[in-house]
């Protein structure tokens, strides 16, 4: 025996944001229990195109789980069973054979479809665009020991900025709140020394963004915590709304 599986797969096809989408239903033999997610979708992409059918649009690039395109809804979870991984880390060993898998993408307002299992996520992007960065001239590069920073400020700016922004705590969240998302931008740079000057106007303007997007209100259930392939903590959220509330009471006093 070869130890290779069939699955049944449902797929979310939608032609457009406009158009109306549908699970479509898939048999795939053969699957070995080493492939990834992503490569049996190769697989099953090969098999339509040779049959002169239409192949499942999906985002992916760097296949390390580093660039946060892969983002699947697969059974009711963000980038499937497992936890810690994205979707491209993700194997068929996961499943099990004559498994149905259902196949959906992010879904959110501010996360309108593109076609079948891809989203435009360019929100995001616009929310980094509002303040995500430092402008202000920090000086010269400086050797790292001249600049104190304790090591719990460190080591929870460098969690923080391990968010890959792939929006699995948008599509986990039932509000679809990007809270996890915008919180963890603003604390990698609250946290160090060089984004203090611009912290005030940096988390007004992002949350504002985040909320001219259309994402939902945060009602700390944690399940963007919980989804995150990356553990962002809730932590963050609890530290952004410190940072907004004290830019606000500064905002309010000029």
């Amino acid at each position: 025996m070869s130890g290779n599986m069939n699955i049944t797969l449902k797929v979310w096809r939608q032609k457009n944001s406009n158009a109306k989408g549908e699970l479509a239903e898939y048999k795939v033999g053969d699957v070995s229990p080493d492939m990834s997610f992503l490569e049996m979708f190769d697989v099953l992409n090969e098999r339509l195109v040779s049959e002169n059918n239409e192949p499942i649009a999906f985002d992916h690039d760097c296949r390390e789980g580093i660039c946060g395109m892969c983002s699947m809804f697969i059974n009711g979870r963000p980038h499937g069973p497992k936890e810690g991984i994205t979707t491209c880390q993700l194997h068929m060993r996961s499943f099990k054979d004559g498994d149905t898998i259902v196949v959906e993408p992010w879904r959110a307002q501010a996360f309108p479809v593109i076609k079948d299992l891809i989203v435009d996520r360019t929100a995001f992007d616009r929310i980094i665009a509002a303040g995500g960065y430092i402008s202000v001239n920090t000086g010269n590069a400086q050797d790292a020991n001249n600049i104190a920073i304790s090591k719990d400020n460190a080591d929870e700016a460098f969690a923080a900025a391990a968010c890959i922004g792939c929006g699995a705590c948008v599509a986990a969240c039932k509000n679809a709140s990007a809270m996890l998302f915008v919180s963890a931008k603003v604390s990698q740079l609250a946290l160090l020394p060089q984004g203090q000057p611009e912290k005030q106007t940096r988390v007004l303007s992002m949350v504002a963004q985040m909320d001219a997007e259309g994402f939902g209100a945060c009602t700390n259930t944690g399940a963007c915590e919980a989804e995150c392939p990356k553990g962002i903590s809730l932590k963050n959220i609890a530290r952004m709304n410190r940072e907004y509330l004290g830019a606000q009471l500064c905002s309010e006093k000029m």
